[in-house]
């Protein structure tokens, strides 16, 4: 049995795209094999969303990677090196697939994740955006299109964004 069986991410070539993976996330998950299969799909989803976000200006600061990599070794349980490994490949994936895979990583991470874990993640999203000190209106707006993705009621996402209104760079001077 190869690891992506045992993974369940094996799918037949006919049901790969209908499934919402993609080799991507495929690739992430592969690496946090010494997981639950479940546990890593949901951190390899979570880590590519903020890497989607923290990518909509087309550049991921330091900051933001820095972030991205606690973020990960908190929710994921795992180590220094295995979070960078993570957050290092989802960065990788959403420069070069993002355009193809945002809404299906988007849709998948929707189907596994509770209401509260999707607004953990929106507010991870938002404080990855604001880890160099500015949220763009790119960034904002692709929060907002992750939280439309999700199906996260709008004022839900307004109470959440309002914890990061000093770093909103539209209502900067």
């Amino acid at each position: 049995m190869s690891i992506l069986e045992w993974l369940g991410l094996k799918a037949k070539e006919e049901d790969s795209t209908a499934s919402g993976e993609t080799e991507g996330l495929r690739e992430i998950v592969r690496e946090l094999d010494s997981m639950e299969p479940a546990q890593a799909r949901y951190v390899a989803s979570f880590a590519y969303l903020l890497s989607r976000v923290a990518f909509a200006d087309l550049d991921i600061s330091v900051e933001e990677t820095a972030e991205m990599e606690q973020i990960v070794r908190r929710i994921g349980g795992m180590d220094e090196k295995q979070a960078l490994l993570v957050v290092q490949m989802a960065k990788t994936h959403a420069r070069l697939f993002g355009g193809t895979e945002n809404y299906l990583i988007t849709r998948e991470f929707n189907q596994m994740a509770s209401m509260d874990q999707k607004h953990a993640l929106l507010r991870c999203l938002f404080a990855v955006s604001a880890a160099d000190d500015s949220i763009s209106a790119v960034e904002d707006n692709e929060i907002k299109q992750i939280a439309d993705e999700l199906k996260v009621d709008r004022d839900v996402v307004g109470s959440l964004r309002a914890g990061f209104k000093d770093f909103l760079a539209s209502l900067k001077d």
